[in-house]
């Protein structure tokens, strides 16, 4: 059985897919563009503040279900540009206490709405 994950603490989805879903006691949480729910807008055109946004989203999601980043055993990160590796890495390190999760990080051509960064994840009960 699958579970749907749903909060208006991140920002709703902008095609035919959930914010997360659990099965199994795995929560496969959808890609977070650095959309504030409360404006719709990017906080600005900066890496670091886009990836804070992006894990604001995530963190919303995984409360949702009672979890926290502790319980994130997977990311990915679609760069729109590899030059904004280490800005994004800079936050992403600020995220985690303990062991971080495996984690692939690659640069696409294009993100949604122009972004610079989304993150998808993978939590575990």
């Amino acid at each position: 059985m699958k579970k749907v994950i749903a909060t208006d603490k991140a920002p709703a989805a902008i095609g035919p897919y959930s914010q997360a879903i659990e099965t199994n006691g795995l929560i496969f949480i959808s890609g977070q563009l650095p959309i504030n729910p409360a404006t719709g807008d990017f906080p600005s055109e900066d890496i670091k503040e886009q990836t804070a946004q992006s894990f604001e989203n995530i963190k919303a999601i995984l409360a949702e279900a009672g979890l926290t980043t502790d319980n994130i055993v997977k990311t990915t990160v679609l760069l729109n540009d590899i030059a904004n590796f280490a800005g994004m890495n800079e936050v992403y390190n600020a995220q985690f206490t303990g062991t971080f999760p495996a984690r692939s990080a690659f640069a696409v051509k294009d993100l949604p709405k122009g972004a610079l960064v989304e993150i998808e994840v993978i939590a575990a009960r």
